[in-house]
């Protein structure tokens, strides 16, 4: 099986929201269901049954966070020197040639994506466009909204 990849700077950040669930929001979260319990009737209690849905919530998500942490290939983007050409881990620079937006995304693995930080998965039609082109290229790409056309206008990999 290939293991996923990750950036190491996405690694950091799901260890870092690993710690802060379990050292501050598993305590905190085992505290409200004790005093929750103190108040009696369990049937009726909603305050008891709101804290053990966030208390399955988040041991899922511990869960999801150490299986993704312990099966990914964490890759060092300064390492790759691929030049102007785009790998995984590229900060792209695009501008939209119908309405001279300019945009810019990093290709990350699948788990640390996240579009409101400019974040795309490596696995997205639109990441999958871009890989192997080089800064200069201009490509078509068939967005839900239409086709649009992009001139990718730089490619830096951060250290």
């Amino acid at each position: 099986m290939k293991r996923p990849p990750m950036t190491k700077k996405g690694a950091e950040r799901l260890r870092s929201e690993l710690d802060r669930l379990k050292g501050k929001e598993r305590p905190r979260i085992i505290a409200a269901i004790a005093e929750a319990r103190a108040h009696g009737d369990l049937k009726e209690n909603a305050e008891y049954h709101a804290a053990r849905e966030m208390q399955g919530f988040i041991e899922g998500r511990i869960n999801e966070l150490e299986a993704a942490l312990s099966h990914a290939e964490v890759i060092d983007v300064a390492r790759l020197n691929a030049g102007s050409r785009i790998v995984f881990g590229a900060i792209v620079e695009l501008a939209d040639e119908d309405s001279g937006e300019e945009v810019s995304y990093q290709i990350v693995g699948d788990l640390e994506a996240d579009i409101k930080q400019s974040l795309i998965s490596v696995s997205s039609p639109f990441a999958r466009a871009l890989i192997g082109k080089s800064a200069g290229d201009s490509f078509e790409f068939q967005a839900p909204n239409g086709t649009r056309n992009y001139e990718i206008t730089g490619v830096r990999y951060e250290v």
